[in-house]
């Protein structure tokens, strides 16, 4: 019998898979589940006895955390990614790597097929084969799910037929889960009006007493919370921990899908939200000017490119090479006060801060210049303006 491996979540639509790909293909079936974050040691043990209860020949649980972090996490962090100046990537840039390590498995077991449970109406059906046509031409993608137009309840009944009888009520909130983030879509999403309910989101407000936090980053690497350093993947964690508590980071995300239409999907993301602000007003501080304007371009460009799946395009690495480059200075301290459903940046010190110059204090005084000095440059920072009027009035 041919492999196939199948990216398994261990719901509805990769279950159907997992039975489809054995009894209509005849295929031997490798389940992989890649962990960005979103689940928990007990869940993942729940996924794996389920995929074996389902008749897989083998299953495997992959953990790619750290490699997440360091291939798209930390730079999502120095571009201050948020798409249409909102979203911070929670799901999508997941998919990616999620993909990445399915194709490695796959070659490593010598499969002919990788399978997957998307749809033909989103974005992931884009990212996961993009991602395999690039790295393993050779190796054939099935997407029953896609292919077959199947509703829930074609799915389910043809389970049942094949004697998995498992209660497959249908959440009233779908719910991605991963570290930078978390996607929630529910009837209210596929509105154009309509805010989610305090219910649908998974963290609930349990503190309502302000709490002052300071970050430290280390070359645009978030390092440490509260003067306790760790890895930034564990980090990232402690702070989504304490931020969470106060409902932070929701918000609903408009944006153009890979394949054109509109969609809307509500989130919450309370770690990476902090850390892209608090690290955006570091770099305020401790970057130039024209260091700052082109990051914001890039950083836009580098969050775009990622959403859409194309994150082999060669463009990617000079980006990553520019947005490491800018994060040379950008070291200390930030200081955070969290509240209920929102926070605010306070300050940061860093011995790299400009703001120390011994040039002036900006509306206050200046020791740089006389005022001479700023008449003669203020006429002519206005020549070009007063040519044009004289021109053309």
């Amino acid at each position: 019998m041919d492999k196939v491996v199948l990216a398994y979540s261990g719901g509805l639509d990769t279950s159907y898979c997992v039975k489809y790909l054995m009894n209509e293909l005849n295929l031997e079936v490798y389940s992989a589940l890649v962990n960005t974050g979103g689940f928990s040691t007990n869940e993942l043990k729940v996924v794996e006895q389920k995929a074996y209860e389902m008749g897989v020949t083998s299953h495997v649980n992959k953990n790619i955390l750290q490699e997440y972090y360091t291939k798209a996490i930390k730079y999502m962090v120095f571009g201050n990614v948020l798409k249409n100046n909102t979203y911070p990537l929670s799901v999508s840039a997941e998919r990616v790597f999620q993909a990445i390590e399915v194709v490695e498995y796959a070659k490593a077991i010598g499969a002919k097929y990788i399978a997957h449970g998307s749809t033909g109406a989103g974005n992931d059906q884009v990212r996961f084969d993009m991602i395999f046509q690039t790295l393993a031409p050779e190796i054939e993608i099935i997407t029953p799910i896609r292919d077959l137009k199947l509703s829930r309840q074609e799915e389910i009944a043809y389970l049942k037929e094949n004697g998995v009888d498992y209660p497959w009520e249908k959440a009233k909130y779908s719910i991605n889960k991963g570290i930078w983030g978390t996607s929630v879509g529910g009837v209210e999403t596929l509105t154009s009006h309509q805010a989610l309910p305090e219910e649908a989101y998974p963290s609930q407000l349990e503190k309502t007493t302000p709490t002052d936090i300071k970050l430290h980053f280390k070359m645009g690497e978030l390092i440490g919370l509260n003067d306790e350093f760790d890895t930034s993947v564990n980090t990232i964690l402690k702070l989504e921990e304490i931020a969470s508590k106060y409902a932070i980071g929701r918000d609903i995300h408009v944006g153009d899908t890979i394949v054109g239409i509109k969609g809307r999907v509500g989130f919450e993301a309370a770690a990476a939200v902090v850390t892209i602000k608090a690290h955006h007003t570091l770099e305020k501080h401790v970057l130039s000017k024209w260091q700052q304007n082109l990051k914001e371009q890039l950083g836009s460009w580098y969050g775009m490119l990622l959403h859409d799946g194309q994150y082999f395009e060669p463009v990617m690495r000079n980006i990553e090479a520019f947005l490491e480059d800018s994060q040379k200075t950008v070291t200390g301290e930030v200081y955070v006060t969290l509240k209920p459903y929102h926070f605010s940046v306070n300050g940061i010190e860093s011995k790299h801060d400009l703001m120390k110059s011994k040039f002036g204090e900006y509306g206050e005084t200046n020791k740089a210049w006389t005022s001479e000095d700023a008449k003669g440059f203020i006429k002519i920072l206005g020549t070009a303006n007063k040519i044009y009027h004289s021109v053309n009035s």
